[in-house]
């Protein structure tokens, strides 16, 4: 068993970057989801409900983030400055106090997604506890939704796909699931029982399933939402939980290093 892709969302909700290699860090890898747009109340914006968002590709530009998507010219964010005015966000149930952008990358960004919206920047100082439920006194988290990282075993995908080509309905890659990491080599969903994994020397405790919602609807190519409800219709029939819906596991990293596709998966509890 071994690792078949690396992703990174250096902005929430925007498109998957794949990448040959990942420095992984206490909150997860490095640069993945360390921005984030929020409305004008600091409440935080995805593709759940702008499905646009998905269409918005961000690369790390030294310590900064260069933003592209359809229609726009590029534009270059520098991280914000130490005196940068720092705003209230919300995540979910979570508040944080995080820098804010320039005000030309809030233009951008509200002249693509046609609302106003603002962008912020995760630095040092912001801190996100991961829910206690799962994680350790002083686990923290990025603007990811809850877990520093998230695999999905390949054979997951594949098995999906053949639910919907025998109901004729059309194939999803893996950006519609928008996992750090993919694993190939493992049964379909074997990691629903991983309690502890290694991976490139670094180990990670695999904390809860990942429940899916509308955001796996959403076609990554195009920034709208299938009209045959796909995938959720068919995970429905098969993985349906009390918690909900579950495809992937979410990890914690109890150590720091750097991961590389290739690298071989061993469990070790």
């Amino acid at each position: 068993m071994h690792l078949s892709a690396l992703s990174l969302h250096p902005l929430k909700s925007c498109a998957p970057l794949p990448v040959a290699s990942l420095e992984v860090e206490p909150r997860g890898p490095r640069f993945d989801r360390r921005w984030l747009v929020v409305d004008a109340d600091g409440r935080f914006v995805t593709a759940r409900a702008v499905s646009e968002l998905v269409l918005v590709r961000a690369e790390p530009l030294g310590a900064g983030l260069r933003l592209s998507a359809p229609g726009m010219s590029p534009l270059d964010v520098a991280v914000p400055p130490p005196d940068a005015p720092r705003v209230p966000v919300t995540v979910w149930k979570d508040t944080i106090d995080a820098p804010r952008a320039d005000s030309a990358a809030d233009a951008w960004l509200s002249a693509f997604l046609q609302r106003e919206v603002r962008l912020v920047h995760m630095d040092e100082a912001a801190r996100r506890a991961v829910d206690p439920a799962y994680g350790h006194a002083g686990d923290e988290v990025s603007f990811a939704d809850g877990y520093p990282l998230l695999v999905i075993s390949q054979a997951a995908l594949d098995g999906l796909n053949a639910r919907l080509s025998a109901a004729g309905r059309a194939p999803l890659t893996m950006a519609h699931f928008r996992p750090n990491l993919v694993v190939d080599g493992v049964d379909a969903h074997a990691e629903d029982g991983w309690r502890r994994v290694r991976i490139g020397g670094i180990d990670f405790d695999a904390v809860k399933p990942c429940t899916r919602c509308v955001f796996t609807t959403v076609d990554p190519a195009l920034g709208r939402r299938r009209e045959d409800g796909e995938p959720l219709e068919i995970l429905k029939d098969y993985r349906r939980t009390p918690a909900g819906i579950t495809f992937g596991m979410n990890l914690i990293a109890r150590g720091t290093g750097t991961l590389r596709v290739g690298d071989a998966v061993e469990l070790i509890d």
